[in-house]
């Protein structure tokens, strides 16, 4: 398993002001913070990065909020980071996330969910490197 993974806190955390508490959780569940930044993704950016989902339902739903407003992205370390983001962020729909999880406790709906995470370690290699430098990246050792 990889030991990395890119975490997006998304515009309606952001502009809910639950940037800090979900950063406090990152930090909390021991993951180490590779890298991180504020940025407002233009709606071709968002269209470049959820690509794989082009022609489904949401397509355009989704790129059209993600591009609505700031984002936080983070670059994530832990051995098996991957199944452990997605652990904690819970369900894609809130109203099926488990007590605890930060989409339980920070999101407003399926659209408006509050985090990304990536869904297995080759995309989490290709979803890092589509918003950090490798000289961005912290250096673990």
């Amino acid at each position: 398993m990889g030991n990395r993974t890119l975490a997006i806190i998304k515009p309606d955390a952001v502009q809910n002001q639950y940037t800090e508490a979900i950063c406090e959780r990152i930090e909390k569940a021991d993951f180490i913070i590779l890298a991180s930044k504020m940025i407002h993704m233009s709606k071709a950016e968002t269209e470049s990065f959820y690509a794989i989902h082009q022609g489904k339902p949401f397509y355009d739903e989704l790129t059209t909020f993600m591009s609505s407003g700031k984002c936080m992205v983070l670059a994530l370390e832990k051995e098996n980071a991957v199944d452990s983001w997605r652990k904690i962020i819970g369900a894609t729909n809130p109203a099926e996330a488990l007590e605890g999880t930060i989409r339980k406790d920070f999101a407003t709906s399926l659209g408006k969910n509050a985090v990304h995470g990536s869904d297995s370690d080759k995309n989490a290699e290709k979803e890092i490197a589509f918003f950090f430098l490798q000289s961005e990246l912290r250096v673990n050792k």
